[in-house]
């Protein structure tokens, strides 16, 4: 019998740890072993329940989250899933917890939390079952690869021969470290390129701002309208689906709230079907580390429509299901490790644009 998911929840909140307990244990793969009102508390309870995965509030009393969290990282690595509030204080803090290790963040609405957590109850699970299957060592890897080249100078193509082409990336679990790789490393005329990473509102604004300051080129959160030009990164904000469309000899970018898809919005398949529509033979696809399936069957039709298509290796990824999903489904041209796929991205756009 495969044993039970064990889980530590950390919150100030005795309503919040009430809940997650609740919404937690309602499966039957998952045991909540402990919970715990402060960093305190919750580091004896590491030590002696040696639970698989924590959820962390960042904003406690005693000692802060990330203090707490940078501690735990170094004395006793655990799968971290950050609890955090929709605030844009909070999705910094969030974002910086990111950095410091945690795996993945769940927003927690300041308003009406009981509602809120039950109906994203269901997400909450997938995220702790992912979390459980994350390699501490790996991960840690993964951030240690950031930026370790020089960021590219100069151009290796002209502007105008690279506005035809489209770059569309989806990742999720692991995606926002494993775009800190990707993404730096690619010139500063890199064909428009849009990007679904799974993450709450207000968290894709902060990340987008911390990307700009590593890369070379324009990242913003994406408006609706907005053109995607040469030098230009967007990332689907969170909960809103993104797709691509295009008037003449440009291409622009769609939000839209249609019902969540694989239980999430954005959802990565949403982009990648307008890319194969409206791109085909021009875009290439790539998809790195993520729990579930999404991106799988929008990069096949990409791939059906002459677009070529990369995803992170499986000992490369944080978890290794996006990905695992795509190759399965023939959808991949190549299968790389992290490390290597701004590599095969630049060789592509110079390829493509010769050809």
């Amino acid at each position: 019998m495969k044993s039970k998911i064990r889980v530590l929840i950390v919150d100030d909140s005795s309503v919040v740890r009430s809940l997650l307990t609740h919404i937690l244990s309602s499966d039957p793969g998952i045991e909540v072993v402990g919970v715990a009102s402060d960093p305190y508390i919750a580091r004896e309870k590491l030590v002696s329940l040696k639970p698989d995965v924590m959820t962390l509030d960042i904003e406690m009393p005693r000692m802060d989250g990330i203090t707490f969290l940078e501690k735990v990282m170094k004395h006793f690595p655990i799968p971290t899933i950050i609890v955090s509030s929709l605030s844009v204080r909070g999705s910094e803090t969030a974002y910086r917890a990111l950095e410091v290790g945690a795996v993945d963040v769940v927003a927690k609405p300041a308003i009406d939390v009981t509602k809120a957590l039950n109906q994203i109850g269901q997400h909450l699970i997938e995220t702790v079952k992912a979390a459980a299957r994350v390699d501490m060592n790996k991960h840690k890897v993964v951030r240690s690869e950031q930026v370790v080249a020089s960021r590219p100078t100069g151009s290796s193509t002209a502007l105008i021969r690279t506005t035809h082409q489209v770059l569309a990336i989806a990742s999720s679990t692991g995606g926002t470290e494993a775009l800190k790789v990707v993404l730096p490393r690619l010139p500063a005329d890199l064909p428009g390129t849009v990007v679904v990473q799974h993450m709450p509102p207000v968290f894709t604004k902060t990340f987008a701002e911390h990307l700009q300051k590593l890369c070379p080129f324009e990242v913003k959160e994406a408006q609706d309208g907005d053109r995607v030009n040469p030098g230009r990164v967007l990332i689907a904000p969170g909960n809103y689906h993104m797709e691509l469309s295009r008037s003449g000899a440009y291409y622009y970018v769609h939000l839209h709230q249609q019902p969540q898809l694989h239980g999430v919005r954005p959802a990565a398949d949403y982009l990648m079907w307008s890319v194969a529509k409206v791109a085909g033979a021009n875009a290439i696809g790539v998809v790195l580390t993520g729990m579930g399936k999404d991106g799988a069957d929008g990069l096949l039709k990409m791939k059906e429509a002459g677009a070529y298509n990369i995803a992170q290796d499986e000992k490369s990824c944080i978890v290794f299901g996006m990905p695992k999903e795509a190759i399965d489904l023939g959808a991949i041209h190549k299968t790389l490790p992290l490390d290597k796929i701004s590599d095969e991205l630049r060789i592509q756009f110079s390829k493509r644009e010769v050809a």
